[in-house]
């Protein structure tokens, strides 16, 4: 009887981890991934100087990460029912971790390029699994909060990143940028196999189950988006159209992927499950987080540069310039948590577009004599405005997705962020050397002797000079360099005004979208559930 005792007595549940804790958890992953994208841009000049190569051939170290990056990240929904999402995420930290200690001890260039590609192959995965394991995690009243926490790591960790590998590689070595990344791995490593645990509902199959894959698929994917990358970072390098290499990689880039979207929406095992865009919300998000993508690190790239070329600062001044809206960014960011129980989203995604807007539109009045403090507030402003775009973006992305979706689902968001960053970055790099040779040929036109303003100009330069040693002649030929040294500058100045005005117009033209998306309706289910945000 005792025995029988023993053998009915209820076994007590397993206590539930709390979601915090498995927020912290995915966070610390994600912000290591997200910071790698942008850690290292500071650092190439030496990377190319310790590894034996030009600037120009050590940009593949940006490249190549990207890359293989945007390969993964739609294929996530994939290999999480091939391995699980716990098992999945546990390989993906693995593979980065190693291969970051890789990177940090590469002997060449060619060698530093393959450990990039495998580390962004690594890195690709977490993004979208732990999104999705915070969306599981919380209650629906809660998804908010947790996705605040998930945009700490990702959108926070673009804007810190040059600052702290800008520190590390002049205290120390552009090695430590990627050997840091080594016990943070090893520490994530411990705490995911501690408090992670696949959802009751994940089905994995494997391919004895009945699982598929489309090869011709995962071809046209690979094929398509990695020549896109390419495409879009050596675009300017390579003036564009003006290079066979970049027509031919357009080519194939834009064949591939036409060829992807035919045959995905054809086939029964797809690679990337594309019916998804049926869902107007999960649409219209998708192309939100795009914008985002692109006027986010257009901008983070536009204003270092700025204050670097035109405005004399080092590369840790410029960082510490950026620095306190990244902290204002990372402050806020709980606070929209726990604004989306109380509003609508959609509305908290227009007002964070109209004051990136203003923040953007302040920098576009910048000149040549602005103060830092004046460029700090400004920037802090338009930071802010992003704080109260990414969470509701993504709130609003998983309204009506189907829980059995929601790893496709993220890696699709995550991959149009990606390529909205790799777009924007390229964008200005384009439009910043377009718009200074115009602005340039525009000033240059009123430098003329018949211009009674420049003959002054030059007048009293060349007798400031000749003041000081040089003869009539030799100082009139400095003089006009000088003059024509400052139109240089005043065009690239004219040329960042234009950018930051455009990044601006960006942000309007998109709010009308924001009527299209769908509320929650009274249901309880993910599909139509309660409307908490009313």
């Amino acid at each position: 009887m005792a025995a029988t005792a023993e053998y009915v007595r209820p076994v007590p549940p397993v206590p539930l981890i709390n979601p915090w804790l498995i927020a912290a958890t995915v966070m610390m992953a994600t912000f290591m991934e997200v910071l790698d994208t942008s850690v290292a841009n500071v650092s190439l000049p030496h990377i190319a100087g310790n590894l034996s190569a030009s600037v120009d051939e050590s940009t593949w170290v940006l490249t190549s990460y990207l890359v293989s990056n945007a390969i993964v990240l739609p294929l996530t929904g994939w290999f999480s029912t091939l391995f699980g999402r716990k098992r999945f995420f546990i390989g993906c930290v693995v593979i980065f971790t190693l291969s970051s200690l890789l990177c940090g001890l590469a002997p060449s260039l060619p060698m530093l390029v393959l450990f990039r590609v495998i580390q962004g192959a690594g890195g690709g995965g977490m993004q979208p699994v732990s999104q999705a394991i915070l969306v599981d995690s919380f209650p629906r009243g809660k998804q908010g909060m947790a996705m605040a926490i998930y945009g700490m790591g990702v959108v926070v960790a673009p804007t810190l990143g040059p600052t702290l590998g800008g520190w590390i590689t002049d205290n120390y070595s552009w090695r430590w940028i990627f050997l840091l990344n080594v016990p943070i791995g090893i520490v994530s490593l411990l705490m995911i196999s501690l408090l992670i645990a696949d959802p009751a509902r994940a089905v994995r199959r494997t391919f004895k189950q009945g699982l598929k894959i489309d090869f011709i698929g995962l071809g046209l994917l690979s094929v398509g988006l990695g020549f896109l990358q390419i495409v879009l970072d050596k675009g300017q390098r390579d003036d564009w159209f003006g290079s066979p290499f970049i027509v031919w990689g357009t080519v194939i880039s834009v064949t591939a992927l036409i060829a992807l979207v035919i045959r995905e929406l054809r086939t029964e095992n797809p690679v990337v499950d594309l019916h998804l865009f049926r869902d107007r919300n999960f649409a219209i998000s998708t192309f939100m987080m795009y914008t985002l993508g692109f006027v986010l690190y257009a901008t983070t790239l536009l204003l270092p540069i700025l204050l670097q070329t035109l405005m004399g600062y080092t590369a840790m001044q410029s960082g510490l310039v950026v620095l306190p809206g990244g902290l204002v960014l990372l402050g806020i960011l709980p606070f929209v948590g726990m604004l989306l129980g109380r509003v609508q989203p959609r509305w908290i995604v227009v007002a964070g577009l109209v004051i990136m807007a203003t923040g953007l539109f302040q920098l576009s009045h910048l000149d040549l004599d602005a103060g830092a403090r004046s460029t700090v507030f400004d920037w802090i402003i338009s930071r802010m405005g992003t704080a109260f775009l990414f969470v509701p973006i993504n709130v609003m992305a998983f309204y009506f997705v189907p829980p059995g979706k929601m790893n496709n689902a993220s890696g699709l968001i995550n991959l149009s962020r990606n390529i909205g960053a790799s777009t924007g970055i390229s964008f200005v790099t384009t439009m910043l050397d377009r718009r200074a040779q115009f602005h340039q040929d525009a000033l240059s036109g009123n430098l003329q002797l018949t211009n009674h303003y420049f003959r002054n100009a030059l007048y009293r330069i060349t007798h400031m000079l000749m003041a000081r040693g040089p003869d009539a002649v030799h100082a009139a030929v400095q003089a006009q360099g000088m003059v024509y040294q400052q139109v240089q500058r005043q065009a690239m100045m004219m040329s960042f005004v234009d950018n930051f005005r455009i990044m601006a117009l960006i942000c309007v033209c998109v709010i009308p979208l924001m009527l299209l998306m769908k509320g929650r309706t009274s249901d309880g289910n993910r599909g139509a559930g309660r409307d908490h945000m009313h």
